[in-house]
């Protein structure tokens, strides 16, 4: 249309969107005084490009040309018919003319066109009409325009309007498509660099042009829609045997919003698989980065410390679990992953052996430092003084304690620094042991060469006996020295503890309360490693391919069901939970605060249980399979997986005991109402757990129970129901045989249900809940005393609609229950103020006939 704009319009040429015989396309070249001005070159490309359209739709369309030379004459009639026959570029049916309307022009072109007969007129078929009315002859008045007498609605000016907007939309998707074309060249030659902070570059640069090219697809995409939907409105307003046309630019917008959307789906799919490989090249870099330093200090551990060693064998560990997950997400460099996984447990492996091996080498030495202790503290204490008095006494005492020490384990007598710097890679966590061994090693090594100082001046010089008064200010220093030394090591001996030390301003009470906060925390810290363990020791290997024949094909793909949210629980308590309770060492009233913060992490626990019947009934198909029996064996675990999936449940109830030993030794703490928080938040959380377990074996309820409010209570009871139906009231008949129901009361609803248990061998002995009759809490009305039995209260619905009698177990029972459905109904009363309503509630106990109200 650019190159030819001036011309169409002009209105040298046009399509009407008129049809002939045959569906032919009509051309109209109506009165044009310059029609002979125009140059050959620029009426081809008019005729081109007006035959291309129609051309391009229906492929060997034929073409009517209407020819109007009522104004003209028959030299320009001959001129135009000729450059027609030279340059039409279609398949042209039937050329009609109008010929001059003036008398003398007509009979000029009559005779001309009849007895002048050019090449032309052997190319095309010419038919010379006399008027508009010849015209109807040929083309329908319904496919012919005003101006030829026909009914067909053409506007010239918003036909070119139309074909611009057609012909840019078309230009618009054909550079969309070149512009992907062009960043998609550019994603595939880019080069990846193998710094992390380039590729984060690059994911940025990559995603900003991305999002540029959606908003310009979603721009174009715009502006194609709305164009489609103006031809639809016109396609729908015009008469169908006329918009023909209209139809077909139609279409050709459909088939462009068509490719426009192929190509974005196209280019989504590619910019989103490339996206992820460099997310996970970024991810391989990392990784390898980690493994490279993790490596390097794991080959090197031999001259770290046991924390350096700990924390690294941690990190390899957690590098092991991070490889694995990365595999599961179908990382492409997968088998390069699992090879690094393989490498890095198998150096954890040797290594751990190594420090098994050597933390037994070294408690087998403390054992022996610890036994020579006692044994030289022994020695001292045994040798009689009145014997020492001799020179022969005191020679073979000086003998007897050379011998004991020359029997003394290797390294003992080399100095505490030098043992330190030999055992400094193997230390236990217990350094306070060590030192205590350390520091009873130098007290006795003290002693020693204070007895033996005191022998060999006794060897040396005859001594008197020591008579047996208070020793006289002249006396020999050595004797005093003698008698208190040997107290001491009697005393140190009798108590069999290391040297005298005491922990100042602490009493009993402060010391169990350490003694309480110790096992809280190392409990805490093994239970860490178990879970650890487990996750990578089982969990993990689930998804190594090495071991996949090893795994049933029924298991595969179901660790999610085995394991439950264990990797969120290991999570919180690695991450988070340990480092609050080792922060309290110092401080343990502040136990109590960490509960409390952490409370809501510790429903992950729910969400465990609900999922342990699932897991339980996978494990006793499974338990036997070849994987498990590998995984214990490799472990070293004595126990098999069942009894490690079962820790969550008995550490939850650990920390209730914990809190309450502390709470016993904390009466006087000032954080004490802390303490009794967190208890209280442990024993709802073990409610609430035990509460859920039973809920989701809730059958029969149709909805959603989640819709109906966390679980308060639950518990059974017997239940008797009177109901009024219209003017009658049906009573149960069997009055003094009540049902028994297990209730569930929700927060926002009260559920009947009837417990069932299978019987048999192979039944399963977890109880199931029949569902059988739910109440809205919001109308539900309770009388707490019923004559006859103070177990006994009513639940009314709807105005006493219907009354069920209910008969706990115990009156305890009954209380707990009447406070809590007295809560819900209190909370509501308080909503309700809130909405500004004020219902009046009817207390229908037998001793109050009065109504209350809220307001």
């Amino acid at each position: 249309m650019q190159e030819v704009a001036g011309y169409i319009e002009k209105q040298v040429a046009y399509l009407s969107g008129g049809r002939g015989e045959d569906s032919s396309v009509i051309i109209t070249l109506p009165e044009c005084s310059a029609f002979s001005d125009i140059p050959e070159e620029a009426l081809a490309k008019v005729l081109s490009y007006l035959t291309l359209i129609p051309r391009t739709r229906q492929p060997g369309v034929k073409f009517i040309i209407i020819l109007d030379r009522r104004l003209d004459t028959w030299a320009s009639i001959k001129t135009a018919l000729a450059r027609l026959a030279e340059s039409f570029p279609g398949n042209l049916h039937l050329v009609l003319v109008l010929r001059p309307t003036s008398f003398f022009q007509r009979t000029v072109t009559d005779l001309g066109f009849r007895f002048s007969p050019e090449d032309f007129m052997l190319k095309m078929p010419v038919v010379m009409l006399s008027s508009v009315t010849d015209l109807l002859r040929y083309i329908d008045e319904n496919q012919l325009t005003s101006e030829f007498g026909g009914t067909l609605d053409y506007c010239h000016s918003d036909w070119i309007v139309l074909r611009t907007a057609i012909e840019s939309f078309a230009v618009m998707v054909k550079d969309i498509a070149q512009m992907l074309q062009a960043f998609g060249t550019e994603l595939a030659e880019t080069h990846l660099s193998e710094e992390c902070s380039a590729i984060e570059f690059l994911l940025l640069s990559h995603t900003e042009k991305y999002r540029r090219l959606k908003d310009a697809i979603r721009s174009v995409m715009r502006e194609g829609r709305q164009l489609l939907s103006n031809l639809e409105t016109s396609r729908k307003e015009g008469d169908s045997d006329t918009c023909w046309d209209m139809t077909q630019d139609w279409d050709t917008m459909q088939r462009l919003l068509a490719q426009l959307t192929d190509m974005e789906m196209a280019f989504d799919g590619f910019f989103d698989k490339h996206h992820l490989k460099l997310q996970q090249y970024l991810q391989l870099l990392r990784y390898e980065h980690s493994f490279q330093e993790v490596n390097l200090l794991v080959t090197n551990i031999f001259l770290t410390a046991l924390c350096v060693f700990q924390e690294e064998m941690s990190r390899a560990q957690v590098l092991i679990l991070h490889g694995h997950q990365l595999a599961a997400g179908h990382h492409y460099a997968m088998a390069l992953i699992i090879q690094r996984c393989n490498e890095l447990r198998h150096q954890s492996d040797t290594l751990t052996s190594y420090l098994i091996i050597s933390k037994q080498e070294k408690s087998l030495f403390l054992l022996q430092a610890q036994r020579w202790c006692d044994d030289g503290a022994y020695l001292l204490a045994n040798q009689q003084v009145d014997k020492l008095q001799s020179k022969e006494g005191a020679q073979a005492a000086l003998r007897d304690i050379e011998k004991f020490q020359e029997a003394a384990p290797p390294l003992l007598g080399a100095g505490e620094d030098v043992l330190f710097l030999e055992y400094e890679s193997v230390l236990t966590p217990c350094l306070q042991v060590n030192t205590k061994t350390f520091q009873k090693h130098s007290s006795v090594q003290a002693l020693i060469h204070s007895r033996q100082n005191c022998l060999r001046k006794l060897a040396h010089k005859h001594v008197r006996p020591i008579q047996l008064v208070a020793p006289r200010p002249e006396n020999p220093p050595h004797e005093i020295i003698f008698c208190v030394v040997q107290i001491e090591v009697i005393h140190d001996y009798q108590t069999n503890s290391s040297p005298p030390y005491s922990i100042d301003g602490e009493d009993g009470t402060d010391l169990l309360t350490r003694h309480v906060i110790k096992e809280l925390i190392e409990t805490e810290r093994i239970y860490v490693e178990e879970l650890l363990a487990v996750l990578l020791g089982y969990r993990a290997e689930m998804d190594n391919p090495s071991l996949a024949p090893l795994l049933p094909i029924n298991l595969r793909n179901k660790s999610d069901v085995l394991f439950g949210n264990l990797p969120d629980i290991y999570n919180f308590h690695s991450s988070v939970f340990l480092q609050d309770l080792e922060s309290c060492l110092e401080s343990p009233e502040a136990v109590g605060a960490c509960f409390l913060e952490r409370k809501d992490h510790f429903h992950l626990y729910e969400c465990y249980c609900q999922n342990k019947p699932r897991s339980d009934s996978l494990w006793r198909q499974f338990s036997d399979c070849p994987f498990f029996q590998m995984c214990q064996k490799k472990l070293e675990h004595k126990l098999a997986l069942d009894s490690y999936l079962l820790k969550p449940v008995q550490r939850l109830t650990k920390y209730q005991l914990l809190l309450k030993e502390l709470l016993k030794y904390s009466s006087g703490c000032e954080r004490v109402s802390e303490l009794q928080g967190a208890l209280e938040a442990m024993l709802d959380l073990l409610k609430s757990v035990n509460d859920s377990m039973h809920q989701i074996a809730i059958t029969g309820y149709e909805g959603d129970l989640s819709n109906l409010g966390r679980v308060l209570m639950q518990g059974s009871f017997s239940v008797w129901i009177s109901h009024k139906k219209g003017p009658t009231r049906v009573k149960e008949l069997a009055r003094f045989k009540p049902m028994q129901r297990h209730l569930f009361l929700h927060e926002h609803a009260l559920l009947f249900c009837k417990r069932r248990e299978e019987h048999g061998e192979n039944a399963d002995k977890t109880p199931s809940y029949s569902f059988k009759h739910c109440l809205k809490m919001s109308a539900v009305g309770i009388t707490e005393n019923v004559k006859g039995d103070v177990k006994k209260f009513e639940i009314w619905y709807s105005g006493r609609e219907e009354v069920y009698v209910i008969q706990a177990p115990t009156v305890e029972v009954k209380i707990a229950w009447l406070n809590k459905i007295r809560k819900i109904l209190t909370n509501q009363q308080k909503h309700l103020k809130g909405l500004n309503t004020f219902p009046m509630i009817k207390c229908h106990c037998y001793s109050c006939t009065s109504t209350l109200s809220n307001v």
